[in-house]
């Protein structure tokens, strides 16, 4: 089926949230197709969805695997922490924000017994006090992290947290949700067991599903631990290989079809190196224009990630979010709410198909919109 891709509509306005995201129309036509669960080629899309998955992972490729699974990339992060730790297991999370204690709500309503250590939102996750836990208790089994924690924008120092953890035995579990695939990891050179991401994230696809990649040893081990029968991590892998690409219940076939198409196109932009540059740029631009308005960012440079970026209130009693929002939206971009509780702030995402004219478009728009600065 050939499609003209310049006949779909523009959408009225950017995202420049933390996903879903803008995607390309090739993105967006990739879903104009009907495709069966149960037909082969689509099993073998499935398949090479899973395969490109893990070498743009790992530079051990045949250690890992990937785990496709329905849902939101919420569902992703419950199937692992549901799946992967035993009766008797123990969980250490390290948490800065929204995300984090997501992991640790799971843990609670799972019945899984956890240790939450809290940095509060606007510092890095503490590895020294992590490995002063993990020196007195030998009875925990899994280290859990979110890498860029979006509550703030903040990256979290993933590798000293595996190389810590790995150094005391355990299992490491990375929420990289909003990281994976517009930031560098190699999970195997990392020591990650289980990194956790989205298909409406970095890669730039659209919701519906999102995936595990996994290190084959441990994985093999977690075979009846599941806590759920919808979201059994193994099982739903053991399906896939058996299967051939199957999935045990109706997959997103719309939004594995446009995931085939964003891979593609992350490929043709020259991976994920040159993806992060982009991002990059994109968040420098941002942060340069916004505080010659004479907006801060929440965080310092050195603790942002290129992903989001939280910018505090003006320091004016006229200033609305609703109605910043509203007229930055008429500019044709859509912007975020704050997420933190110790601070008034919005947040400017950068991921998607997001480039360096469009943040200068923005930032000429909102100097048109500075609405405080003129009452």
């Amino acid at each position: 089926m050939t499609i003209n891709i310049n006949q779909l509509p523009d959408n009225p306005y950017l995202l420049l949230t933390p996903g879903p995201l803008s995607t390309s129309k090739k993105v967006k036509a990739a879903m104009l197709r009907d495709w069966c669960t149960w037909d082969q080629d689509y099993n073998q899309l499935v398949q090479s969805i899973r395969s490109r998955l893990v070498t743009m992972a790992s530079s051990s490729p045949d250690d890992y695997t990937t785990v496709l699974m329905q849902g939101s990339g919420t569902f992703c992060v419950e199937s692992v922490i549901g799946s992967v730790i035993p009766r008797n297991g123990k969980l250490l999370i390290l948490t800065n924000g929204a995300y984090g204690k997501r992991m640790a709500q799971m843990a609670e309503v799972l019945g899984i017994y956890s240790i939450v250590l809290d940095s509060g939102e606007t510092s890095p996750v503490n590895v020294k006090q992590m490995e002063e836990v993990l020196k007195v208790d030998a009875s925990i089994t899994h280290v859990a992290v979110v890498h860029v924690e979006t509550t703030t924008g903040m990256m979290n120092p993933i590798a000293d947290v595996a190389r810590v953890a790995k150094q005391y035995g355990k299992t490491v579990i990375v929420d990289a949700m909003s990281s994976f695939g517009g930031i560098p990891i190699d999970v195997a050179e990392l020591g990650i067991d289980y990194l956790i991401s989205s298909a409406n994230k970095c890669i730039q696809g659209v919701p519906g599903f999102g995936f595990i990649i996994a290190r084959k040893e441990p994985l093999y081990t977690c075979k009846g631990l599941g806590r759920s029968l919808s979201l059994d991590l193994y099982d739903q892998w053991e399906t896939m290989e058996q299967g051939n690409g199957k999935w045990r219940y109706t997959s997103p076939t719309h939004t594995v079809r446009a995931f085939d198409q964003a891979l593609q196109e992350l490929e043709e932009e020259g991976g994920v190196a040159r993806r992060f540059a982009r991002f990059t740029s994109n968040q420098q631009t941002l942060v340069a224009g916004m505080q010659r308005m004479g907006l801060q960012t929440l965080l310092p440079a050195e603790l942002q990630s290129p992903i989001i970026t939280s910018f505090l209130y003006p320091d004016s009693p006229v200033f609305s979010f609703d109605e910043f929002y509203k007229r930055i939206k008429q500019e044709g971009f859509v912007i975020y709410p704050g997420k933190i509780t110790t601070a008034a702030t919005f947040r400017i995402g950068n991921i998607g198909d997001v480039h360096l004219p469009d943040i200068e478009r923005l930032l000429v728009g909102m100097e048109k919109q500075l609405f405080w600065k003129t009452t």
